[in-house]
């Protein structure tokens, strides 16, 4: 399912012996875009971030505005510190991989290091499948990314104003511009895929699409998560490749909830 990052926040997450927090925000790589952590916001571990791999998130479900956690209190607690407002550093990364026992995102070709999919089932890992290849992302957070101003191959149109994320896959789907102050009330979504370049230093990003594009694409309605059909519309208006196409395994887990749903 698709999910707004500000929808998200203030979610209650539960652990596997309780309530650990609630959603603070989410820190992302900027070369998959995809969601490496959880912030969590909580009362009982005071002076440090509480940061949750996707490895340990289970489900959204977004009735309650909760997030199983496949994790105790003890295990969090237990983890690799890292305190408050310090960046995450490739030595906290590699501690609280190492402590947990997942594979490592950043070592393999793919996004999941070594995996095309994030698998959460131990028996499907490959101890040997590690790749020769190893890269050290930049991570971002959500909170401090909102704002970015958004430019047009022939101009500015806009700012970044929320993140639409897979809440199966992790990976960041789409960008929210709100382009209110370019012209007359529309959001409008584009893919990060698309991205052209980002100057981080300028809080810029570049798309290499003309402002007559991004004005004419499909509308977005915040009242609800985008759909399949919404999504095509855009794609065809772009021109681009849709992501899904050929990735049964996220249409099969799609049909799987779904049929899951009917039967409750």
């Amino acid at each position: 399912m698709l999910s707004k990052v500000k929808t998200l926040t203030g979610y209650k997450l539960e652990g596997r012996d309780g309530e650990i927090g609630r959603v603070h925000g989410f820190y992302f790589d900027d070369r998959h875009w995809t969601v490496r952590y959880l912030v969590a916001e909580s009362d009982w571990l005071t002076g440090r971030q509480v940061l949750i791999s996707p490895y340990a998130l289970l489900a959204v479900h977004s009735d309650k505005q909760t997030i199983a956690i496949d994790l105790t209190k003890k295990q969090i607690a237990d983890s690799p510190s890292l305190e408050t407002d310090k960046p995450v550093s490739r030595k906290f990364e590699g501690a609280y991989y190492g402590y947990f026992g997942w594979p490592t995102y950043w070592t393999g070709p793919s996004v999941w290091g070594a995996y095309p999919h994030l698998i959460r089932d131990r028996k499907k890992w490959d101890a040997t499948a590690q790749g020769d290849e190893s890269w050290d992302p930049n991570l971002r957070s959500t909170n401090d990314v909102s704002g970015l101003h958004v430019q047009a191959s022939d101009g500015e149109i806009g700012h970044v104003e929320d993140f639409i994320i897979d809440d199966e896959t992790w990976v960041i789907r789409y960008l929210v511009i709100d382009t209110r102050n370019w012209w007359p009330g529309k959001r409008v979504l584009v893919a990060p895929q698309w991205i052209e370049r980002v100057k981080w230093n300028e809080s810029k990003v570049f798309f290499n699409l003309s402002l007559d594009a991004i004005k004419k694409s499909p509308e977005y309605t915040e009242a609800t998560p985008p759909t399949r059909d919404y999504e095509s519309a855009l794609h065809q208006h772009y021109d681009r490749r849709k992501y899904w196409i050929g990735d049964e395994t996220v249409e099969q887990r799609q049909a799987a909830r779904n049929t899951k749903q009917a039967n409750r």
